[in-house]
């Protein structure tokens, strides 16, 4: 990965710190963005500035002037019955998952615009494609981040280039409620064709290479890492 110049919203735990370690790893500095410090804002490459998504604006001061690469993945899991989904909660999970990355890619876009080859990554869901049930929340707010993806691709051709992730389970601390057990981790690495849920360094990995020139002609796609399961049926 080529990257200079990495802004990860989202960066202190799970999916966000994975991307933070491998960009470092492959010599890029970074600057995170997330309510907390976390796991990563004491590394060595990281500038680490804390803010509420949901409610604060982004300083777009502290970016650095020239931005090669744009991640946002701020999580949230919000499950329950149809019946049970309060509007509080789809305006919440809109709000983190929608208007505060629209307010991020818009405060980082002068950057990107500066870099010679810019690639954004957004984060989807599995559930926003295929139907699962107890997904509403989730699966509007992610449907609404992969109609972005394909506007902010053409609108923003060719020089930079927007991408997605779209993710099954994957085990981090925010899923360690349906993972909590092993009896759980068993039927749950069942449910997916490749047998096993899904990692970090799964999803780092694959967003390592959509930052990358590597995915150089790929933009406005969504790339499902989910262990076949949006694809394939045994």
């Amino acid at each position: 990965m080529e990257m200079k110049q990495v802004v990860v919203f989202g960066g202190s735990h799970g999916i966000g710190a994975g991307i933070v370690r491998r960009c470092l790893g492959s010599g890029a500095t970074v600057t995170t963005f997330s309510r907390t410090a976390g796991e990563t804002a004491a590394l060595s490459g990281v500038q680490h500035h804390s803010v509420d998504l949901a409610s604060e604006k982004i300083d777009a001061s502290v970016l650095p002037e020239t931005i090669d690469g744009f991640v946002y993945c701020p999580g949230t899991i919000s499950l329950g019955p149809l019946r049970a989904v309060k509007a509080e909660l789809l305006r919440s999970d809109y709000e983190i998952n929608v208007v505060s990355a629209v307010s991020a890619l818009q405060a980082a876009l002068p950057g990107l615009k500066r870099s010679a080859e810019a690639s954004v990554v957004m984060f989807s869901t599995i559930a926003a494609a295929t139907g699962l049930p107890m997904h509403t929340s989730v699966a509007a707010s992610k449907g609404a981040i992969e109609a972005l993806v394909r506007t902010w691709a053409a609108e923003l051709s060719p020089k930079i280039r927007v991408n997605a992730i779209a993710p099954a389970l994957t085990d981090t601390p925010l899923a360690e409620k349906f993972l909590d057990r092993e009896d759980k981790r068993t039927a749950m690495a069942a449910k997916y064709p490749l047998g096993r849920i899904g990692t970090v360094d799964d999803m780092s990995a694959a967003a390592a290479f959509l930052l990358s020139s590597e995915s150089g002609w790929m933009t406005g796609q969504i790339l499902g890492v989910d262990g076949g399961m949006s694809a394939v049926r045994k």
